[in-house]
């Protein structure tokens, strides 16, 4: 019965462990310490707008079929 229970709480600590990970690596970058940036964050700018939706079809965004 020892060893069952044992057994029973080291998964418990491995699974809460694993999810302790997880959203550890999952979060958001901290800032950085540098200059300081615009105020797209970690999004990459790319210099470019969002391409809107009926926006006419381009090389890099094709039309759908």
């Amino acid at each position: 019965m020892f060893t069952t229970l044992l057994v029973i709480g080291g998964v418990l600590v491995g699974l809460v462990a694993l999810l302790a990970l997880i959203v550890s690596l999952s979060a958001r970058p901290a800032p950085s310490r540098g200059p300081a940036k615009s105020g797209t964050g970690w999004v990459a700018d790319t210099g470019r707008t969002h391409p809107d939706a009926w926006s006419p079809p381009t090389a890099e965004i094709p039309a759908a079929r």
